[in-house]
């Protein structure tokens, strides 16, 4: 007997769109909410006063729409917790989603939601948001990890590996749920308003149905005059500004007596917010490290060994060498391990037999490094790119406290991947050779051929290629990761080419680390690209 999908939804829904001077953007994020279908009942509209024209923008769609309905608030809330909770208490379906003004919900992603939440008579329903960065819309799946396929969570055990998706806008709530457990965001200026609401939801211990749908598209403006506060993390304020916010979550689970996921929140603090503040510590001035740095000691103080212990590598180990370090230091070696993907720079020192960061901080041990798994060990591969010719990659893949040495690397495969694709344009694969520095082996790198492949996907312009290597060894094992350009390698060329004329290649370091490639193929490219890196440099000056 063949089963009969549900019926839709019809009318459960609420979209709650916050705005703020936006009149540009929040027609798009509008649009993209009606477009959902019926099962959107109504898009309520929140304006925190602004000064442009926004409130028009709104007023316009209100009558264009019966199910728009606008809320014009007469003094801005100087955050996003305030207009939220005004739309709710605006709303008036069964279930509420939020709604950015720069944002859009992804096709289908309501009834999805509203779907599955109806099935298993959920409270919460969510699925996966997506990172676009514009302009190139690259799209990024933000925790990946969680939303692999369809589940259902039960049980305060259940819930604890959500306590990593602080967003609040990839999922739907039923609107009892908020007001029998009293859930509100915080209201007024308090930066990461998400981090304590979500808190507060899963403190209530909610069923939850998880989809593997992409219902929600953060766009991602690194460009734009005004960066949102996830990207304008340049001050120690910002800083300050997420301890307290974590420290708030953690205080909303323990209050509600919920251990496990107080307990899952600090080790989550661990994984994702210190690396993603570390990696960025080198590029700041001495007051913000020295000021972040006591912050940071300061706060992760507190925990329990037992919540750093649950950290992954290397999440655990960047917290013991903070600890242990009293000022900051070693700063591009702290930075490297905690990107993405994290390498581990020399020296590589033992202590008592048990690997340590350095000689010099032999408190900060680096428990697991002999056992962890070859493929989540922090390995370095320098490579550099040589023009002569075709183009030859030469790398060196070098040994980590004897790991690489036991397992015998053999050969490497080079993956080059235009920027924002995870499809290889080419790969090349050769025998690795073992020499004093580590093993190694120079890879054809066909750079006319390379720029013909990126041809055919973008018309012409500048080409961004990215670099990945995968490493085999003798004992069966195998680990992946982006190639490192050493420090003073990065530098351009012009190199002859049958099918252009000439290539502008320059090889340099990404912001996490990792060599990539920039390529113009032709004279006419080639200039271009000149021009292009002269405006940054009079803009910056």
């Amino acid at each position: 007997m063949s089963s009969v999908p549900p019926p839709t939804p019809e009318g459960t829904l609420g979209v709650v769109v916050i705005a703020y001077n936006d009149e540009a953007l929040v027609g798009e994020a509008i649009r993209s909410a009606l477009d959902q279908g019926p099962v959107v009942a109504e898009v309520v509209a929140v304006d925190d006063s602004s000064s442009d024209g926004t409130a028009k923008v709104l007023d316009e769609w209100a009558a264009r729409d019966p199910r728009v309905r606008v809320v014009h608030r007469t003094e801005n809330s100087g955050g996003c917790g305030t207009p939220r909770n005004d739309g709710v208490q605006a709303a008036t379906a069964p279930y509420v989603m939020f709604l950015d003004s720069d944002d859009i919900l992804h096709e289908g992603a309501a009834e999805a939601l509203v779907t599955a939440a109806e099935r298993h008579r959920t409270p919460v329903a969510v699925g996966v948001c997506v990172r676009r960065e514009l302009p190139e819309g690259r799209d990024v799946r933000w925790q990946p990890g969680l939303y692999r396929e369809p589940a259902l969570l039960e049980s305060v055990a259940d819930l604890a590996p959500l306590v990593h998706d602080t967003l609040c806008v990839n999922k739907i709530y039923a609107r009892s749920f908020l007001v029998e457990h009293g859930i509100r965001f915080p209201d007024g200026r308090f930066i990461y308003e998400d981090f304590l609401f979500t808190a507060r939801v899963l403190a209530a211990a909610p069923r939850v149905a998880v989809i593997p749908d992409t219902v929600y598209v953060w766009h991602v403006r690194r460009a734009a005059e005004q960066l949102s506060i996830s990207l304008d993390r340049e001050g120690v304020a910002n800083w300050q500004a997420r301890i307290a916010a974590h420290r708030k979550a953690v205080e909303t689970f323990s209050e509600a007596g919920r251990a496990e996921l107080a307990a899952a929140c600090r080790t989550k603090f661990l994984e994702h917010d210190l690396c993603l503040y570390a990696r960025e510590l080198r590029l700041r001035d001495a007051n913000y490290q020295s000021e972040w740095w006591a912050l940071t000691r300061d706060h992760i103080g507190a925990f329990d060994e037992s919540e750093i212990a649950a950290a992954a590598a290397p999440a655990r180990w960047a917290a013991r060498f903070v600890l242990a370090s009293k000022e900051p230091r070693d700063l591009l070696r702290l930075a490297r391990l905690a990107a993405e993907p994290a390498r581990l720079l020399p020296p590589y020192a033992r202590s008592e037999d048990v690997a340590v960061w350095s000689l010099d901080v032999p408190d900060a041990e680096l428990d697991g490094m002999d056992t962890l798994p070859l493929a989540e060990l922090p390995v370095v591969v320098d490579a550099g790119l040589h023009t002569g010719g075709t183009g030859e990659l030469r790398l060196t893949v070098r040994d980590l406290y004897g790991r690489l040495r036991a397992a015998g690397p053999r050969t490497v495969e080079v993956a080059f991947l235009p920027r924002g694709s995870d499809e290889p344009a080419r790969t090349e694969r050769t025998e690795l050779a073992e020499g004093e520095g580590g093993w190694t082996a120079r890879v054809p790198a066909g750079l006319t051929s390379l720029a013909r492949a990126g041809r055919r996907r973008r018309r012409r312009g500048i080409q961004l290629w990215d670099i990945r290597a995968t490493v085999t060894c003798a004992d069966g094992g195998s680990f992946a990761t982006a190639l490192r350009l050493p420090d003073g390698g990065q530098r351009r060329s012009v190199v002859p080419s049958s099918r252009y004329g000439v290539l502008l290649v320059q090889q340099y370091t990404t912001a996490n680390g990792s060599l990539a490639l920039r390529l113009a193929p032709g004279a006419r490219d080639g200039l271009r690209a000149v021009r292009a890196r002269l405006r940054r440099l009079s803009r910056s000056s």
